[in-house]
This record gives structure tokens, sequence and C-alpha cells, in this order.
């Protein structure tokens, strides 16, 4: 609850401390548009708030731990430094010492190594962790093996589980509308419309309080526009392209089981149940882990985001399966990562309409 507010609060706050007219065809770096970035400079607007995610998961507070609790209603004091910032400011550059100097850069070493959800690090060992039943983290990048199972048992389950290859490969496009709740809405439901088009388009529209949010993937770029961006249109990049992409293939399971070179196979416990998991790479590309449950449909697909300050981990969540058009889709998706929670509820799905192709235009704000 907190980690997700913190992050809430800092999407809110970038429009107050935006610096300004910018020449929105180029990315933008933190430091364009934000007051006093001294360290996470360089980077774009978009990576800058995962850094803030994950400060607030591996401390396991929100924006007031650090910043002014007066935050809340004057926004520009996100700006203002205090100890606490200072003393993270110093945190990165240690990390980045620690990872240049004994991994070679990579990002070995992070925040959540030492503080692991707590405000202060303990340095005194915890016998309850030693000898308390094993902790397995499901969303771990690194899979225990599953053996005797292929990826193609998997993958072919799956399939047939949705309603079969042939049936899933007539589905070409859709437009939903249903419900979005999250921590920008105070959980209230508001409405929700997504267009998509195979094998990797898709937009969606939210109707907040303030404003309506619209976030585009049109195969190859993707944009975010809506009252608490940081840019009238923010261009995504990183992670965050990439999992407008993910989230645009999803629903096109041809497609998105063609989209990754390589399989690995293992298992997980998830709400005490064991799950598959198939863990898909490319090259170039940090993984993605589908996680499927006895019926062969995908439960939970995680995937991580690389930052200056270590991977950010994205968990989707599906449930409630319908037919439409005689495949197998879920009408419930819960997003969870470090700056935020957000829950989508279908109502009604039509399969395999035309789509106006400006729907997958860059947004106009």
């Amino acid at each position: 609850m907190r980690i997700a507010f913190a992050g809430a609060i800092w999407l809110g706050a970038v429009s107050v401390v935006f610096a300004g007219a910018q020449a929105e065809e180029r990315t933008q770096m933190a430091e364009d548009l934000l007051s006093n970035v001294q360290i996470l400079r360089g980077i774009p607007v978009d990576e800058f708030m995962e850094a803030m995610g994950m400060f607030t998961a591996a401390l396991g507070v929100d924006c007031t731990a650090c910043h002014s609790p007066d935050i809340v209603s004057d926004r520009a004091l996100f700006a203002q430094s205090t100890p606490r910032i200072e003393t993270a400011r110093r945190m990165v550059l240690m990390t980045r010492a620690l990872n240049a100097e004994n991994f070679g850069g990579a990002p070995r070493i992070t925040c959540f190594t030492c503080h692991g959800g707590q405000l202060v690090p303990s340095d005194v060992p915890n016998l309850a962790l030693q000898y308390g039943a094993p902790l397995n983290d499901p969303n771990a990048m690194r899979l225990i093996p599953l053996r005797g199972t292929s990826a193609e048992e998997v993958l072919d389950e799956y399939l047939q589980a949705i309603g079969g290859p042939q049936q899933a490969g007539r589905l070409t496009s859709f437009v939903a509308r249903g419900t979005y709740a999250g921590f920008d809405t105070g959980f209230v439901e508001m409405p929700i419309e997504i267009f998509a088009s195979a094998p990797d388009r898709r937009t969606t529209v939210v109707e907040l309080f303030d404003g309506v949010r619209v976030k585009v993937y049109d195969g190859q770029s993707g944009w975010l526009t809506g009252p608490n961006t940081p840019l009238p249109v923010t261009s995504l990049s990183g992670g965050n392209l990439m999992g407008a992409r993910l989230e645009a293939m999803a629903p096109f399971p041809i497609a998105f089981t063609a989209a990754f070179d390589e399989w690995q196979v293992g298992r997980a416990v998830i709400d005490d149940r064991t799950v598959r998991v198939l863990q898909g790479r490319s090259p170039g590309q940090l993984p993605v882990n589908l996680y499927f449950d006895d019926s062969g449909q995908l439960v939970r697909l995680v995937r991580w985001s690389e930052t200056v300050v270590g991977r950010i981990p994205t968990q989707v969540d599906y449930d409630d399966y319908r037919s439409v058009a005689g495949v197998s889709m879920p009408f419930r998706w819960i997003e969870t990562w470090t700056n935020g929670q957000t829950t989508i509820q279908l109502s009604d799905v039509q399969a395999n309409v035309v789509i106006d192709p400006s729907r997958f235009s860059r947004p106009v704000p």
C-alpha cells in the first residue's frame, strides 16, 4: 500500500516541476523535466520514475519518508533536498562503486540487497529465517528446473486450453470495455476501453477524475498521455517500451508464444499451488516468466526493467477466463509493480472488429 502510494504521488509531482516546453520528438531526460536532479542524470524520465519505485520497494516506505511531508499539498517540494535524500544520493554512488569494483559494473548490488524492504538494514542474523520454512519467491528470475517437461508440451497445453491453435489464430482484433481501479483512482472503479490488433498493437483509454489517460503501442513505439504524465505526451523507453509490447501481444497467443527465441522450463508455488513456469528469452532482452496452472491457462506474467539502480519487476495476474469468439480470454488483470497496483475488470469484449488505424497513432494531449 505505502509503496504504490509513493509511485502515485511521484507521477503527479512531475507535472508540477515540469521544466517548460521541450522538443517532444527526442527522449526527455530526468534533468530536463525535474528540478534538483543530481545523481540520476542522463536517463529517460520514465526510467527515473522506476528508480523511485526501487527506493520505495527497497525501504518499504512512501515518498514522505525522504521528501517533505508537505509534498501532498505542495508538490514543488519534491525538488527540495532533505537529509535522507542526501543519504540516498550517497548510497547510489556507493552501490555504483561496489558494482564497478566487484561485478564489472553489472547492477548486482542494489538498494534492496541490504534493505530488503526495511528502512534500516539489519546487521544481525534472523534465526526465524534460518530455521523457518524456506521462502521461495515465485517471481525469481532464476528458475527452479522442472524435469521431464518440455517447453513445447507446456505451450501446446496452453494453446489447447484457450481453444486450440487454429481458433486462437483466428483472433485478430478486439475492443474491450470495463473498469479500471488503482492508487491513481483511490481504488474507485473508472471506465476503461481497450483497442487491440494482432500481433502487437494496443491502445488503452482510462477515464480519471481529472482527465483521460491514453497509452498506445503501435508495434514499434509507445506513448503515454494524461493529466499527471511527465510530458504532454511521454515516449516510453527501455523496459517500459518492452512492457507495452508484451501487453499488446499477450491477448494474441500465437504471436506471443512465437516472440521468444528460446525457453526454459521451471516450477513455482503461487497461493499454495504449484505452477509451471516458462521463461522466454531473446538476445539483448531481459527474460519474461509465464506461469501456467494445471488447466494449462496462463495465470501470471512477470517481466523486468533494467534501470540505473537495478532491475525492477512487474507482475500481471490473469483470472476470470471467458470465451470470446471461441478463444478463452482473461477478463480480470491485476498489474503490480514497485510504483503501484491496478485492476482491470472487463465486462464486454467484441472480437475481430475493424479498428481505425488512427487508434494506434501517437496520442494528442
